[in-house]
């Protein structure tokens, strides 16, 4: 048997070897395949479970990202169209201490001004060896001082609308490959559709409270018929809680001033100084221009607007508020009143939450003319059930004198309101005092004016006059529209 030659046993070393690379590589691309499956799978895992809470979901994908990506620190940001806000961070002690803190704008990070000029991901290979450091850019500074070098930016878009960055960092100069880059990208669209699950989660829940909101303060409306006090209390504790406010005021108009009508959540010395308070729509107030037609009154920072009103600036002082917002109670363009939300750190009321409390003050409005007109309906059927009573008692008498005029009355108590005795009649004698007696006698005994001003006092409006020469009683009766004559004598 013929020995195999020196070349075609090194041709096929060759060959082995490389199939033995290519199978090594494909079980690594299986096993990072596999790796970024579980990751995702993971991180949807989270998405789910967490009902719009985003902080879990966006350590799970930051901390993902690092080890898959092969970085040692890393951070997302969000963006409000304005600027960028750190959500998550991860890295060492070092990195994370010189993180800044609260609003940043975008030329305050060394990627992010690229981000909002619309790139989809800025790749960066040596900080060092960037203009931004060399020409002293905080940020670029601030990431090389706490280690970086090479960095990978990715945005956060949803239809074309930037919603945030993710990034991460190298603490050496080494590139990230093409499917890091890729990987990056699809758990910055994972951060996108857990972001855009919490608004709609937001708002569902939102709406659904602000409808419980409504059906309560209706429900109180509906068993406090006429007693403003606990719609009011109602109205301003939902109006605090769905507006997210620290404290609030509702004034109404009393005579010509307005006066607290509720409060809710203020603090001592803030209570004590508005309950003694009449104030009118002072024109560099909230309440001054509401009364000159404003929908709203939106102050973000009270601190930066000018008023001359005293009263304004104790309640800013006392309540220590920052952030106002102010719905006017208005009828017909009459101001009624104002609901005033509070909060004490500056942090602006959104839309939403500016609609919700102007739809308390209409409710609010309703609320009062539903009282106004049920305080009317009360005093109009007071005075209906007393001018009934007044037309049953001259019914009473004016049936007692119809009575005499068709009986003869002998004796008729006109106090008691009772016949004492009947008999045939002819002439009609004053008694003075209790009431007057028809008596049989050959000549009249009657003292005019003393028997018409006693009938004058009969409730039943009867009027006297005496006619004839021979002195006859007539009295003139008078009830509603109808008169009658009755002839005593």
């Amino acid at each position: 048997m013929s020995a195999m030659p020196d070349s075609t046993l090194a041709t096929s070393e060759r060959l082995i070897a490389d199939l033995q690379r290519q199978l090594a590589e494909c079980r690594a691309e299986r096993d990072e395949a596999l790796r970024r499956e579980t990751a995702t799978t993971e991180v949807l895992d989270v998405i789910t479970s967490s009902h719009g809470d985003l902080a879990p979901v966006f350590d799970a994908i930051l901390e993902k990202a690092l080890r898959l990506c092969e970085a040692v620190c890393g951070q997302l940001a969000t963006y409000d169209q304005e600027a960028f806000e750190f959500v998550a961070l991860k890295g060492d002690a070092r990195w994370l201490q010189q993180r800044p803190r609260g609003r940043l704008p975008a030329s305050r990070g060394l990627t992010w001004s690229r981000i909002v000029a619309g790139e989809p991901y800025v790749h960066i290979l040596d900080a060092l060896d960037t203009e931004a450091y060399r020409s002293g850019h905080e940020g670029a500074r601030d990431a090389v001082i706490s280690g970086g070098r090479t960095f990978l930016t990715v945005a956060l878009r949803r239809e074309q609308t930037l919603l945030g960055a993710l990034a991460v960092y190298r603490k050496e100069a080494r590139p990230f490959s093409d499917r890091q880059i890729a990987l990056l990208q699809n758990f910055a669209a994972q951060a996108v559709i857990a972001m855009e699950n919490a608004r709609l989660l937001t708002e569902t829940r939102e709406a659904l409270e602000q409808q419980t909101g409504t059906a309560e303060v209706l429900q109180v409306i509906n068993s406090s018929p006429g007693d403003l006090a606990p719609v009011f209390d109602s109205m301003l504790e939902k109006g605090m809680r769905l507006c997210e406010a620290a404290f609030g005021v509702l004034w109404t108009l009393v005579g010509d001033a307005y006066r607290a009508a509720a409060l809710r959540g203020v603090p001592p010395e803030f209570a004590e100084f508005v309950v003694n308070q009449r104030r009118g729509p002072e024109p560099d107030t909230a309440l001054g221009q509401l009364a000159s037609g404003e929908s709203f009154v939106h102050v973000t920072d009270v601190t930066g607007r000018q008023t001359t009103s005293e009263i304004a600036r104790k309640l800013e002082e006392l309540g220590g508020i920052r952030t106002l917002l102010a719905a006017p109670l208005r009828k017909d363009g009459a101001l009624l009143g104002a609901f005033h939300l509070y909060r004490q750190e500056v942090r602006p009321f959104t839309d939403k939450q500016i609609a919700l409390l102007q739809n308390f003050a209409a409710q609010a409005v309703i609320a009062m003319e539903n009282a106004r007109l049920l305080d009317e309906l009360r005093e109009r059927t007071h005075e209906l059930a007393l001018r009934e009573s007044e037309l049953r008692e001259s019914n009473d008498r004016y049936g007692l004198v119809s009575q005499a005029a068709a009986e003869g009355i002998y004796d008729w108590d006109i106090s008691q309101n009772q016949v004492v005795g009947v008999g045939p009649v002819d002439r009609a004698v004053w008694l003075g005092g209790a009431g007057f007696r028809h008596r049989r006698t050959a000549k009249p005994r009657l003292e005019r004016s003393r028997v018409s001003r006693r009938l004058r006092e009969l409730p039943c409006r009867a009027a006297c006059r005496l006619e004839g020469p021979d002195g006859t009683v007539t009295l003139r009766i008078s009830h509603s529209a109808k008169q009658r004559r009755l002839s005593l004598g």
